[in-house]
């Protein structure tokens, strides 16, 4: 049974849905570092919110580590890159919080341009100074989204309906989703000189660090405002304090800080700053949302191998996971065959994916073949993984799709170049869920593959099967299935082999010392 950890605060519905899938739960909010570290290596799964720091430290010790689900959008308080070393997979649940973040950036953007906080202190305090406090309308003023994805898709569609004009700028906006939306697409700069107010909805890397800083403010139009609900590091604090201090920014309304707990910030010293513990998700509805959300997606994966909202690998719904399931028996065949016959260091792979297999989700599927391939070489080598050591190792991977295949309805092909040569094996579905290999090096072959197989190249000569079978019945080894191909009469040919057990090495020696005889490898699938 899978153990999970439920590491941060959350709605109890997590802990409910994992008991009911199946999942055993624990509860244990507050650890230290050293606490969770020392109990880590006891679970399959971490599910958490933004308190708990699953860092490089704590992840290396989380020996049966599989998965890390983050009940929100922000995984900046996760080490993805050791996540993935790991071979863990990294989710979040980005659409359970998504209203409740757009509609708080939209309440505090309205009592930012009319001071309300400031004013209803002021209110309290017996005074009446309506005179005081002059705001200004949104209406017909120009807002800059940076960051225009689930939530800032959101803030776009809020603010068009109070009238306002929207730009936003988002290297993955589409100008046909741009145009869906009712936003126009612009450069950063020029989002910074034209907004009346600027928002925030980006998540926090080493490209938006600090993207509102003392230069980005400096290129602003007098009078603006700002709005973060996304994460405290995208703005330089001490940059906004001096920019609202000589009176060119009219004033922030923040929800998040570079260091949070937030007590002591110089920002709270300003009137002009509207300051919220990071509220940005806290609605019952979103609590709620996102506890459901995380709880299903590490079920999924822990039980069945479904992929969603996968930061670190490529997502797979679960209920796409029928259809790809033959395919990734097949690709795991693919990989596995070629990583077993390989003897010199891995230069490149290209998979080629035709016909029915060109129109999946190949991501997956890549992700498995290199896995297969990397498995017989290197230790603690899994679908998550594989991608990064391949790229760390200088394999060059590449994808070719293309609609129709040859001589299949669908069709994968696995070429790998090596220091010394090129091998390509491929494979098909017979009867749509059944995998073959129908070419290797090139050569027709039809093969089931089973869990013990004997692969050998030979010279096309009379004699073979009777000097094979010989040898296989001297050993005890009885054969289940007997496949050959050849280039041509006489030429080049190929065999595979399935034997109910294990072939040894005195055996494979025997065999190898067949007259035409050029290679024999046992495998095992």
């Amino acid at each position: 049974m899978p153990k999970v950890l439920i590491s941060d605060k959350m709605s109890p519905l997590a802990a409910e849905i994992f008991t009911a899938r199946g999942i055993e739960v624990d509860v244990n909010t507050g650890l230290e570092p050293d606490g969770l570290k020392a109990i880590i290596a006891g679970y399959d799964g971490l599910a958490v919110r933004s308190a708990t720091k699953a860092t490089a430290e704590i992840i290396e010790a989380a020996d049966n580590l599989k998965v890390i689900g983050r009940a929100g959008i922000g995984v900046d308080n996760i080490d993805l890159a050791a996540a993935t070393a790991r071979g863990a997979v990294v989710m979040n649940t980005p659409f359970g919080n998504s209203i409740t973040t757009a509609e708080h950036a939209i309440a505090l953007m309205a009592s930012l341009v009319r001071q309300i906080p400031l004013a209803d202190r002021s209110t309290r305090a017996g005074k009446w100074e309506k005179s005081r406090f002059m705001g200004m309308e949104l209406c017909k003023k120009e807002l800059g989204i940076i960051g225009c994805g689930n939530i800032g898709a959101i803030v776009a569609t809020l603010a068009l309906g109070l009238k306002m004009r929207v730009i936003a700028y988002d290297p993955y906006l589409s100008p046909e989703r741009a145009n869906n939306l009712g936003v126009e697409r612009v450069a950063l700069d020029e989002l910074l000189q034209r907004a009346d107010i600027i928002t925030l909805h980006v998540p926090l890397t080493d490209e938006t660090r600090g993207i509102i800083d003392g230069d980005a403010l400096a290129k602003t139009k007098p009078g603006v405002h700002i709005v973060n609900c996304a994460r405290g590091g995208l703005v330089v604090e001490a940059d906004l304090k001096a920019a609202i201090e000589s009176g060119h920014v009219a004033g922030a309304a923040l929800d998040v800080f570079e260091t949070e707990p937030a007590r002591d910030n110089p920002l709270f010293e300003l009137d002009q700053v509207i300051a919220t513990p990071h509220l940005g998700a806290s609605t019952d509805e979103a609590q709620e949302n996102v506890a459901r959300q995380v709880a299903e997606q590490m079920s999924d994966y822990l039980l069945t191998g479904g992929v969603t909202n996968a930061v670190n690998t490529p997502s797979v719904a679960a209920e796409d996971m029928q259809k790809l399931a033959p395919y990734m028996k097949l690709a795991e065949q693919l990989g596995s065959f070629a990583g077993q016959v390989t003897e010199s260091g891995l230069v490149g792979a290209t998979i080629e994916y035709e016909g029915a297999a060109a129109g999946l989700n190949c991501q997956p599927l890549t992700a498995i073949i290199l896995q297969g391939l990397l498995a017989p070489l290197l230790d603690s080598v899994n679908v998550v993984n594989a991608p990064l050591i391949a790229k760390e190792r200088g394999i060059d991977v590449r994808e070719v799709k293309r609609d129709q295949a040859e001589d299949y309805q669908t069709f994968i092909r696995l070429t790998i170049a090596t220091e010394r040569q090129q091998r390509t094996i491929a494979g098909t579905l017979f009867g749509g869920d059944k995998p073959r290999i129908v070419e290797i090096k090139g050569i027709k072959i039809e093969a089931e593959l089973s869990p013990h197989m004997l692969y050998f190249t030979n010279e096309d000569k009379p004699g073979l099967i009777g000097g094979m079978g010989q040898i296989l019945g001297d050993a005890g080894l009885n054969i289940a299935t007997f496949h050959l191909g050849r280039a041509e009469a006489g030429g080049d040919a190929i065999g595979l082999v399935s034997i109910d057990s294990d072939a040894n090495e005195q055996v494979l020696n025997r065999l190898r010392a067949l007259a035409c005889i050029v290679q024999v490898k046992a495998l095992r699938f």
